[in-house]
């Protein structure tokens, strides 16, 4: 239940830590251990939200979070956050951080996504050129408890199924099949050996089939077409599209905002000085790298470099692409380089282990992706204001493959929303105590009914917090491209 107030220190909970589920040995143990904390946080317990309005407080939290960011880019953030409730949803991860961090929390720790909504789901290629479905977002990433991942993921199956004009009962119907999914594959997982629960993952062309059966849902379109424009998604399309020929050399296009060339780029007094620095960026990131890897990327032959603008929540962070070739120009590789700054869950479970934010990044996708770009890894460099910056790396297009959530449905949203959870059922039981979390949860839907209740109240405050957003860009106190 929120007050309103921001959680100003990382007081609000104790430090998750992982090694004090350890004590419990064996199974009915940690199982014993999930039902007693029903005593302190009964599953109904998570239907609680009320409603606060007119809250500029927590819309103070997105303009902290522009100090940071690139000033000329801030506007354009705010653009597409406007768009609707639900891309002000995916662009305001702080305002829920700062929500849920005064809900029912039992504390038993995995590592979290952070800003596990719908949209942050999606497909691309394993490492044996397979195409998978799994999380693709891991900026927030960070150990913190269970429940905010699959509260955060519940609300946007509702959220998005307003967007497209769903009526209320279906959009309950997908958040129940969501929550109880996550539910019964987290079951499943918790009576699994832990290597068989490592090695399970969701092969697209396998799987989907035989989910949708298991589920009884109806064959998604919106699915099965993401499938088939996945497959052609890769670095030799994204240099087609983003590059041309310069000679025999490959050079970004200038189509700002979005993509500018780095010699177009305005704010940097020296080019050849900004040049070095991601020199600096990209020789630290190869040795991130295990040696094999190391082996694959030094077969590429640097072409250019180019800043481009991604997502929603994330415009403003320092994004950038390079373009290689490995046997001829036919043999492209575009890599992409975005800026890791703090999780908007830090704050609230507290700091980060890892020496740097580029680096919580990249282990904490491994820990819970299933298969993972051969590519990621990490790197630091001191930028011209003498300020370190943090970055990650992975191939920018990698098989990639989206939902489009403007064009679902009823059956669609709720295929969807059961993929996630399963998908973040995975993700936690790989990374988190299972056995002690379907413990807590049980056999019954009395969490799948409690989800529908505070998704819908947390739907409402989301759609009151977009209200006055849209009034301060009208008013000119928030600023909009």
């Amino acid at each position: 239940m929120s007050d309103g107030n921001l959680v100003e220190s990382s007081e609000a909970h104790p430090m998750f830590d992982m090694s004090a589920w350890t004590e419990f040995k064996n199974p009915e143990d940690r199982t014993n251990a999930g039902l007693k904390l029903r005593e302190r946080f009964p599953l109904s317990s998570h239907a609680v939200w009320r409603v606060q309005t007119k809250r500029r407080d927590v819309i103070g939290l997105l303009e902290e979070q522009n100090k940071m960011r690139v000033p000329d880019l801030v506007p354009l953030r705010f653009k597409r956050m406007s768009a609707n409730a639900f891309t002000f949803y995916r662009g305001g991860a702080a305002i829920m951080a700062n929500d849920l961090a005064r809900t029912p929390t039992t504390c038993i720790p995995v590592q979290c996504i952070g800003d596990a909504h719908i949209g942050n789901f999606g497909i691309f290629y394993s490492p044996s050129k397979r195409l998978v479905f799994d999380i693709n977002d891991f900026d927030e990433t960070a150990t913190g408890p269970w429940e905010w991942d699959i509260k955060r993921l519940a609300v946007s199956v509702e959220i998005a199924g307003r967007n497209i004009g769903l009526k209320e009962k279906e959009r309950h119907d997908a958040v129940y099949r969501c929550v109880k999914q996550y539910r019964e594959t987290l079951r499943e997982f918790s009576q699994m050996g832990f290597l068989n629960t490592w090695y399970t993952h969701f092969d697209v062309e396998d799987s989907l089939a035989h989910l949708e059966k298991a589920m009884k849902a109806k064959p998604s379109k919106t699915l099965h077409g993401a499938i088939a424009k996945a497959r052609s998604k890769d670095s030799k399309k994204a240099a087609n599209k983003l590059t041309y020929l310069d000679g025999n050399r490959l050079r970004f296009k200038t189509e700002p905002p979005e993509l500018v060339q780095i010699n177009d780029i305005r704010g940097y007094e020296d080019i050849d000085a900004l040049r070095g620095r991601l020199r600096q960026l990209f020789d630290t990131y190869r040795d991130s790298l295990y040696e094999d890897r190391r082996h694959v990327l030094e077969q590429y032959h640097y072409q250019d470099t180019a800043r481009k603008v991604v997502g929603v929540g994330s415009v403003g962070t320092r994004c950038w692409i390079s373009a290689f070739i490995g046997r001829d120009i036919d043999d492209p590789l575009i890599l992409q380089m975005k800026e890791a700054v703090a999780s908007v869950l830090a704050k609230y479970v507290g700091h980060s282990p890892y020496s740097t934010h580029g680096e919580r990044v990249i282990q904490g996708q491994k820990l819970v992706q299933s298969t993972a770009d051969i590519l990621l890894g990490w790197s630091r460099f001191v930028a011209n204001d003498g300020l370190p910056r943090d970055y990650y790396v992975r191939q920018l297009w990698n098989g990639k493959g989206s939902i489009d959530l403007d064009t679902l449905h009823a059956d669609s949203l709720s295929n969807l929303g059961s993929l996630c959870a399963w998908c973040l059922a995975h993700a936690h039981a790989r990374s988190g105590d299972s056995v002690a979390i379907s413990g807590y949860l049980g056999d019954s839907d009395e969490f799948e009914t409690a989800m529908m209740s505070f998704c819908d109240s947390y739907a409402d405050q989301n759609e009151d917090d977009f209200e006055l957003f849209t009034q301060l860009i009208a008013s000119g106190e928030l600023p909009c491209a």
